[in-house]
């Protein structure tokens, strides 16, 4: 699949714990606000890290993790991520993955295998096709999203649900209707727009200053 990038230690990806962060390529999506967006679409102009180096540094490091934190990029575009979390869990480490929810085979999978600990899930927008497919730059499958959430909505495994709240998007009508469609979320962390380089151009002139506004709206605050 390609490592693409590796972060040693975190304190944010992995809220409560002390994880490494493994970065694979390519999503499916083209979120107008992603900012990951050259790991996104020129995935080659970043070098491999060999799996012997990452695993040589989480040997070393595994008394002070809690787990790893595998992100992107969307990993279940991966066939060979189940070996990958595999090794991991070999380690002793936990897995944390997170995703956009459009492969919930891919997700069955892992979670019947038990291969991940926790499942942080993107919610881009509310459930409805026009909504969904603007915050995620492509025509999406509903149904499937759905299936994905279900996983956590249902307690298989444990995780949250995650929405970057760009201002003029998610306002507080938009925030106040998904937060009734995840009412039964075990946990829905709002995320901050980074208009600092985005994927649409357009969007860097946005800013972040609604952000805790629109959220505190939505979660009636």
């Amino acid at each position: 699949m390609g490592i693409k990038g590796f972060i040693e230690t975190s304190f944010l990806d992995w809220p409560g714990k002390i994880c490494a962060v493994l970065f694979l390529p390519y999503c499916n999506l083209r979120c107008p606000y992603c900012h990951n967006h050259e790991l996104v679409l020129h995935p080659d102009r970043f070098s491999d890290f060999p799996w012997d180096t990452i695993q040589q540094r989480l040997e070393v490091l595994r008394n002070w993790l809690d787990g790893v934190c595998i992100t992107g990029g969307e990993p279940t575009l991966h066939s060979d991520l189940p070996e990958l979390l595999d090794r991991i869990h070999g380690l002793g480490l936990a897995v944390k993955l997170d995703t956009n929810g459009t492969h919930p085979e891919m997700l069955e999978f892992l979670i019947s295998q038990k291969l991940v600990d926790y499942l942080a899930m993107d919610i881009k927008g509310p459930l409805d096709q026009k909504s969904y497919g603007r915050s995620a730059g492509v025509r999406i499958s509903i149904p499937e999203i759905k299936k994905s959430m279900e996983f956590i909505l249902s307690g298989r495994v444990a995780g949250e649900f995650r929405t970057t709240v760009v201002p003029e998007w998610h306002t507080a009508p938009v925030l106040a209707q998904m937060a009734l469609e995840l009412k039964e979320a075990p946990k829905w962390t709002h995320q901050a727009f980074n208009p600092a380089q985005p994927l649409d151009p357009a969007l860097r002139v946005e800013r972040g200053h609604g952000f805790e506004r629109a959220a505190n709206k939505a979660n009636g605050s």
